[in-house]
């Protein structure tokens, strides 16, 4: 069938094979083996990243850039986070394509080594500049995204996708809870832990280097796994499922599927679905990121004023809420409701996340920090866990990008890309694609929220409150890019 015949109610995934048979095929086993360190170089990523993420406006105060002004600190954590999304979007196509010539493993290992040394570099930086600069070139050299989800596709099949794919939020969730413990606990050890690292002049002067490097040298371990037993199974997937290709050197010289043009890859369901997607990840990171700024933020300057080790304790919190609540919600909801309104309903959940920010600081600094404040950041908390149902992988929907050849990719959002879908050649490309979209509003997204909660403390724009008014003009946008999407889901 040509792309240009399917459409939303086409079914998303179509046989190669000459069976006819109308029976369903019994389930191949997951193949364990490869998936288990497809699964751990997936943990890394979330585990590096939110590892900072209860200390960093502390470490924004500590290197002096803010000059003591509290009030700016949200500028810098913004920008570092931004950075970070940039330098991704702007090379992430790069290696998704990469992945398509010369293999996915040798991508992977590039990515985890930048990761690794790069988070080294984060616990050693000293100057807002040196810290910029590592999580510039981590940005640079992370292409591992969609490039771990496009192995996944390859060493499974139709029968037993989803279970391999319902396994990823897992890893996620697991990241960005364990991630915030470990920064919130061990930040500034020879203060916390006297008894233990007090004698150490090494952590004294590197106060934020053991969180660092306790998540690098995980990385530094999965990258000697992934080395030495990950195997290289993208030509060995497109032989089986393409007979007539040619192989030589290791790349596709003649094949039924060659890999498609960045042209051919801008189509409009793939842009409106992979809008859903972008809108949702702004929103997402824009959350992630304010958070910890405003925990940090002194009670009498719009925030709650808690210190890295409880801010921890929160961000862990989210994550495990989250996790939880997708392994006992989403799939009933998600039966019941269908993927569009399912999107739209708990994409609006980010307008009370917004309004409770300046009603916890109203209660808390009225009462301190009582068990009403905590009952409304649980509250928000639990609503942030329901509105990341926008973007879950669901068991049926996880990834289709990638349809008619047997190729899948994609979240709940971008369950509807079906009517120009590329082939199984250019997975890697496609997967890149989606991801550069998202690296773009993830680096717009930090920045522009973060900005607006600082200037709003130092300005009093619109009474104090102009991140949240952002935050809710985002939610407007991505309620209507989401109506744009189609209303009927086609099943896996």
């Amino acid at each position: 069938m040509r792309h240009q015949d399917a459409h939303e109610d086409t079914p998303l995934l179509l046989t190669t094979r000459d069976d006819t048979s109308q029976e369903s095929p019994s389930t191949s086993p997951l193949p364990w083996s490869q998936l288990s360190i497809l699964l751990l170089l997936q943990l890394a990523e979330p585990l590096t990243s939110q590892v900072i993420a209860p200390f960093l406006p502390q470490l924004i105060r500590d290197i002096g850039v803010t000059h003591g002004d509290d009030s700016r600190v949200g500028y810098y954590v913004g920008l570092i986070h931004s950075l970070f999304f940039i330098t991704q979007a702007v090379t992430i196509f790069s290696w998704g394509r990469a992945s398509d010539h010369i293999g996915r493993k040798p991508i992977v290992l590039i990515g985890v080594a930048g990761l690794s040394i790069l988070m080294y570099c984060v616990g050693l930086s000293r100057t807002f500049w040196g810290l910029a600069f590592s999580r510039c070139l981590s940005g640079a050299l992370n292409g591992n995204t969609g490039i771990i989800k496009s192995m996944v596709a390859e060493i499974t099949d139709s029968t037993n996708i989803a279970r391999a794919y319902s396994l990823i939020p897992i890893t996620w969730f697991l990241g960005v809870s364990i991630g915030p413990i470990i920064g919130g606990l061990l930040e500034q050890p020879a203060k916390q832990f006297p008894a233990i690292f007090g004698n150490s002049s090494f952590l004294k002067e590197y106060p934020y280097f053991l969180p660092c490097a306790i998540s690098a040298t995980f990385a530094v371990m999965c990258w000697f796994i992934a080395a030495l037993f990950l195997q290289e199974v993208r030509l060995v997937f497109i032989k089986m499922q393409c007979p007539s290709a040619v192989v030589e050197d290791g790349d596709i010289v003649d094949a039924r599927e060659i890999p498609l043009t960045f042209r051919e890859l801008l189509v409009a369901p793939v842009l409106i679905a992979a809008g859903s997607y972008a809108s949702f990840a702004i929103l997402d990171i824009s959350f992630r990121t304010l958070f910890p700024v405003y925990l940090a933020t002194p009670v009498e300057m719009g925030g709650l004023g808690l210190d890295p080790t409880a801010i921890g304790t929160v961000l862990a919190v989210m994550g495990i809420s989250g996790g939880v609540s997708q392994l006992l919600f989403f799939s009933p909801l998600y039966n019941r409701l269908g993927g569009k309104p399912l999107f739209l309903i708990t994409m609006s959940f980010f307008f009370p996340i917004a309004a409770l920010f300046p009603i916890i600081n109203c209660v808390g600094k009225e009462n301190g920090l009582n068990s009403l404040v905590w009952f409304l950041v649980g509250l928000q908390i639990f609503l942030f866990a329901f509105a990341s149902f926008a973007i879950s992988k669901p068991s049926e929907h996880f990834l289709c990008l990638v349809r008619v050849m047997n190729h899948i990719y994609s979240g709940v959002t971008l369950v509807y890309i079906n009517a120009a879908a590329p082939n199984r050649a250019s997975v890697g490309a496609i997967n890149g694609l989606a991801q550069v979209l998202v690296s773009v509003v993830r680096a717009i997204g930090p920045s522009a929220v973060n900005s607006a909660f600082a200037l709003g403390i130092q300005k009093r724009v619109m009474g104090g409150h102009f991140a949240y008014w952002v935050m809710a003009g985002m939610v407007a946008i991505s309620l209507v890019i989401g109506a744009a999407l189609p209303k009927r889901l086609s099943n896996v």
